[in-house]
């Protein structure tokens, strides 16, 4: 099963700005991929590590340097995104320790199993629940059983006067990161329509039916969450 196509298109364009477009928010992606090191702190020395929809490659490179013999496999849709990644893999010396696939998991040649996989902000473009579990069980299938999976997405009942607060916190976070009023209404009119905000039970609910047993909700900010997870045991 192929991944849906975000609503926001990573032309080369878009590619080309996407850091720096967030850069003002940089504690806040800071402060989620120490969590993830600690995390995944326990792995093997040589540890084979799955980054799925991994855009400019920034939790890549941080894992990387923080862990100079783990290896890399890099899936990502949009060329312009993964070209940037490779670009920024090589410039920094850790390329060798990289695969770089365009594509999507579907695509992914067989490989031995990874011992952990990260997917960031990607989830939460399954609009339907059923293919948002294929997904998940399609990366438990590249996960070695007890392999670790690390999960990051919008999520938010909808329904609640909590999600209208918090969802304009969330678009004044955006304007601080001075991103264009336009763009900010394109963000808004997307969640529930091209982005599925579900509540965090809901979205652990999902994993587990995508064979993954216990997540465990560890970092919020504002709409984004993310858990950590083991591939169920065989």
């Amino acid at each position: 099963m192929k991944s849906p196509e975000s609503a926001i298109v990573f032309d080369q364009e878009r590619a080309s700005s996407y850091d720096q477009q967030f850069d003002a928010l940089a504690p806040i992606r800071e402060a989620l991929h120490l969590q993830i090191r600690i995390i995944l702190s326990e792995l093997p020395a040589d540890a084979n590590i799955l980054c799925v929809g991994v855009g400019t490659g920034a939790e890549l490179i941080y894992l990387a340097q923080a862990f100079p013999q783990w290896r890399f496999t890099a899936v990502e849709p949009a060329a312009p995104m993964l070209d940037i990644c490779r670009h920024k893999t090589e410039a920094i010396g850790i390329a060798s320790r990289c695969t770089f696939h365009q594509g999507y998991l579907d695509s992914l040649p067989a490989t031995e199993p990874f011992q952990a996989a990260t997917c960031l902000l990607v989830s939460h473009f399954f609009m339907q629940s059923d293919e948002r579990s294929r997904f998940f069980q399609q990366i438990a299938t590249r996960l070695q059983p007890g392999g670790y999976l690390v999960s990051a997405d919008l999520t938010a009942d909808m329904a609640t006067a909590e999600y209208q607060s918090l969802l304009e916190v969330w678009l004044r976070m955006l304007r601080y990161a001075d991103m264009p009023e336009a763009e900010v209404e394109k963000f808004r009119a997307s969640y529930g329509r091209d982005v599925a905000l579900l509540s965090p039970e809901n979205v652990a609910s999902i994993m587990t039916e995508g064979s993954f047993e216990l997540p465990v909700l560890f970092y919020q900010s504002l709409l984004a969450r993310a858990w950590y997870a083991h591939r169920r045991p065989e």
